[in-house]
């Protein structure tokens, strides 16, 4: 499980004779993202750090240089061979998600073009939690319509059968949902507590949206 941890211990002991080291190593390499330090990230990469590397909290670099906004971290990253670009953190979550959260269609388009998946890190034929679920919750639309023109999953359900138009009614512009309707998504589907996206919308106290989605529902 942590192969990479005792690879590195064993580089740094013989370059720097002491285990001290690693643990300085780790500090910058976290500390870099946070503060978009290209350059200590690039040189820590080249001496053998992991891309792949998760912080005590089980954050990826990769996911935490879009939740952060330190793209210049992230450019280096998604440029290394060896980065897994939908590794996902301890909750499941790839840095498309958190890209499509931010609604940053830039790097959706280019995550997406390194081989990210438009389903996220879920499993075939198992429902989860998908990047659409995500920019469907987001401030804007543009995340959203790349996912879609990209082929993501209308009406993907999360491991407890929310869909995307359910987190558009609660949670983002109402234009989110007239693009999901748009594309096809199905208003009647319910999530496993039997709520649908009528009922989200009534949630987030958005009365005229539940109304409208209600009677598309009947």
């Amino acid at each position: 499980m942590f192969k990479w941890h005792f690879r590195l211990i064993a580089y740094l002991l013989l370059i720097c004779g002491s285990s001290s080291a690693l643990a300085g190593a780790y500090e910058d390499f976290f500390k870099s993202v946070l503060n978009d330090n290209a350059r200590v990230v690039d040189s820590l990469l080249v001496r053998g750090f992991d891309p792949n590397s998760r912080d005590e909290k089980g954050q990826t670099l990769l996911y935490l240089s879009q939740r952060e906004g330190a793209f210049k971290v992230a450019q280096v990253l998604v440029d290394h061979a060896q980065t897994r670009i939908d590794l996902p953190n301890a909750a499941g979550e790839t840095a498309l998600m958190m890209a499509a959260l931010r609604d940053n269609e830039a790097w959706v388009a280019r995550l997406l073009d390194k081989g990210a998946s438009v389903e996220g890190a879920t499993e075939a034929g198992r429902p989860g939690w998908t990047p659409l679920h995500y920019a469907a919750a987001s401030p804007g639309i543009r995340a959203l319509g790349l996912l879609l023109a990209r082929g993501a999953q209308v009406d993907a359900r999360s491991p407890n059968g929310t869909t995307p138009l359910m987190m558009a009614a609660q949670y983002g512009p109402e234009e989110a949902v007239a693009a999901l309707l748009k594309q096809g998504a199905d208003v009647r589907l319910r999530n496993d507590l039997s709520l649908g996206a009528a009922d989200f919308a009534q949630r987030a106290g958005r009365e005229a949206l539940a109304a409208r989605l209600a009677a598309a529902a009947r």
